[in-house]
């Protein structure tokens, strides 16, 4: 399993802006390693986020996205608010964390 996501979620004026570092290394399928291998293709496919449970966004990523990346959104709401957030990648491995709005 991978390491907590980071998020960090502020409100203002109604209007969430929410701040998440994924740990995740997104390996492309066409580098090549030490030995001269190729490493396997291991990336995140699928980003789904949530305010209080209701989907705000939902991206479809593929292996031309950096290796821990960083995502941003805005979505209505306010402090107290549940910020969700859920990937899945191309192993079927699947992480879910979540944060409260400040």
């Amino acid at each position: 399993m991978a390491d907590p996501m980071r998020i960090r979620a502020r409100a203002a004026d109604g209007v969430i802006d929410a701040r998440v570092l994924m740990a995740h290394e997104m390996e492309t399928g066409t580098r090549k390693d030490a030995s001269g291998k190729i490493v396997p293709a291991w990336f995140i496919q699928e980003v789904t986020c949530q305010v209080n449970g209701k989907t705000v966004m939902s991206a479809q990523w593929g292996p031309a996205v950096s290796k821990n990346p960083f995502l941003q959104f805005k979505a209505r709401g306010k402090a107290g608010d549940k910020v969700t957030v859920t990937w899945v990648d191309n192993r079927g491995e699947k992480r879910t964390d979540e944060a409260s709005v400040g």
